[in-house]
């Protein structure tokens, strides 16, 4: 398996089993272990290669144990201190990390609550471990930019100077995109007021920087929307190209209207028909929903396509495995869901993040589809329900 899939395995597991973890001793085993073994490629069970508790002598401080040294080629170079699931990373968390560093030959420090993995080295100061991470793994929400360079950490392709020589650029980049996210999700006043002030020429008061802050959030995602779906455009043959991508919830009480999943008809399902419009709410919806259930299926298997009516979103391009309809061509916005029969309940949704208040549902329809659980493959003209 490439590192890419090896990775999602486990973030799929994490999401399946996070809630029945309650100590640091059932993150070690259920997830952290799995990631030594599983995506670094290391035997969890070979004490020349990983050694459990760790103990190294720092100072006055006699016995202080680590959750993990990784031996490559017979010396220490990964150290790892574990942290419990669904406990935030602190900086103090990183002390025992911080003090064993400059005592063991390793180079890679590793600060882990089991989903979320901070990586640390020495750039600042030759020996002693930087402050803040070079690079930063998310398991629930995984940056694939990141995985060529955890790759050169593993058994099968370890190459420590590549990683080094790598990291300071790593870290920076890193920490700027961390800043942009959160700016585009809730803007601080500077970031506002940088834009306002090229756009507005009176003085940023607190009346204008309440009128701007809305637009500054709305022109940022249309501008990235805009970006990928120029860039989708391209890949797909131009400007005219049709959108065929590749790729506690549960139906809220408010579901209106019920249709059997293959009542449209295959010709509304078009991949030239110039007259059909993706807007950015479909491409923003449809990304939600890949992002949704990537944990269950590689992305390059959920597939997009838009129709005069709705905004379908597909297992395998296939039109008999839906895993959400976008009806959002109109004034008030429905999210399509389907049951274990393929009949689509209609919710409405105010905007395209209230996709992710039914996650769990999306996530069941593609565990369903993979199982071969459905029971309907083409419903009979006499079971279809009521049209909305």
């Amino acid at each position: 398996m490439e590192i890419a899939e090896r990775t999602g395995a486990l973030a799929l597991k994490i999401r399946k089993h996070k809630a029945d973890i309650e100590t640091e001793e059932a993150t070690k085993n259920a997830f952290v272990m799995p990631f030594i073994s599983t995506v670094l490629g290391y035997d969890v069970f070979n004490p020349a290669e990983v050694i459990p508790e760790f103990t190294a002598d720092v100072g006055t401080k006699k016995g202080e144990k680590i959750d993990y040294a990784i031996a490559h080629n017979g010396q220490v170079q990964l150290l790892v201190e574990v942290k419990k699931i669904r406990e935030p990373l602190r900086p103090e968390h990183a002390s025992q990390l911080f003090r064993y560093f400059s005592v063991t030959n390793a180079r890679i420090a590793i600060l882990t609550n089991g989903e979320t993995y901070e990586f640390y080295t020495d750039l600042d100061a030759p020996n002693r471990m930087d402050a803040k991470p070079f690079l930063v793994l998310d398991l629930s929400d995984i940056d694939e930019t990141l995985l060529p360079e955890l790759a050169k950490l593993t058994k099968e392709s370890f190459d420590l100077d590549s990683v080094i020589s790598a990291a300071g650029e790593l870290k920076y980049i890193g920490q700027i995109k961390r800043i942009l996210a959160a700016q585009f999700k809730e803007p601080e006043d500077e970031w506002v007021r940088f834009f306002t002030s090229r756009v507005y020429d009176r003085s940023f008061t607190q009346r204008i920087r309440e009128q701007f802050v809305p637009l500054v959030e709305k022109a940022a995602r249309q501008f990235l929307n805009e970006q990928v779906n120029d860039r989708l455009k391209n890949a797909l043959g131009g400007p005219d190209s049709y959108l065929v991508m590749p790729s506690d919830a549960g139906v809220s009480s408010e579901a209106v209207a019920s249709t059997p999943a293959d009542s449209t008809p295959a010709e509304e399902i078009r991949s030239s028909d110039k007259d059909i419009v993706t807007t950015e709410d479909e491409l923003e919806g449809y990304r939600i929903v890949r992002a949704i259930v990537c944990g269950e299926v590689a992305a390059a298997r959920v597939v997009a396509r838009d129709t005069k009516t709705y905004f379908g979103v597909l297992l395998d391009d296939n039109n008999r495995r839906p895993i959400a309809r976008l009806w959002f061509n109109r004034s008030k916005k429905y999210l399509g869901v389907f049951d274990e029969n393929k009949i689509e309940t209609r919710i409405p949704v105010d905007r395209t993040e209230d996709i992710y208040h039914h996650a769990d549902h999306l996530r069941k329809t593609v565990a369903r589809y993979l199982a071969g659980t459905t029971t309907v493959e083409t419903p009979a003209a006499g079971e279809l329900g009521a049209a909305f």
